[in-house]
């Protein structure tokens, strides 16, 4: 059964998922993901690479000490039925070497779309792109 959200109602809820990836290593991330992700959430890459959620927390807390100052500014929510679609863009400047490109003390700025899906007032799982490419580019610069 589907679950109608509003967009204010989709804001709300996953303000807590967003908080957690905003410089995350000044965060309590698993307080914030626990509180709006089901035990099973699940988080694709790809429709066979995924993560449970623990281990997503784990990965947010290594992108907070690569990327001290991250921030995962949402741009727009839209909402139909139980899914809610976000583009966001995420910033930051690495600290050191990051996804095998040389720390430069560049910074980069690339676009995220995340496709979350509500089951029962909780985050059940999300489908999510970054231009991971870009940043690296960026972080090249060129």
């Amino acid at each position: 059964m589907n679950q109608q959200l509003c967009t204010e109602s989709a804001r709300a809820l996953i303000a807590p998922f967003y908080d957690a990836l905003n410089q995350p290593a000044q965060k309590n991330i698993a307080a914030l993901i626990h509180s709006v992700a089901s035990p099973d959430w699940r988080s694709y890459a790809g429709e066979s690479i995924s993560k449970g959620r623990e281990e997503f927390i784990l990965q947010a807390q290594g992108f907070g000490r690569a990327i001290p100052d991250l921030a995962w500014n949402v741009k727009d929510v839209l909402v139909c039925g139980n899914r809610i679609v976000v583009r966001s863009e995420a910033t930051g400047t690495p600290a050191g070497d990051f996804l095998g490109a040389p720390h430069t003390g560049r910074s980069f700025k690339i676009m995220t779309i995340d496709i979350h899906t509500v089951q029962d007032g909780k985050l059940q799982m999300a489908h999510h792109v970054e231009d991971w490419a870009l940043a690296l580019r960026q972080l090249a610069g060129k």
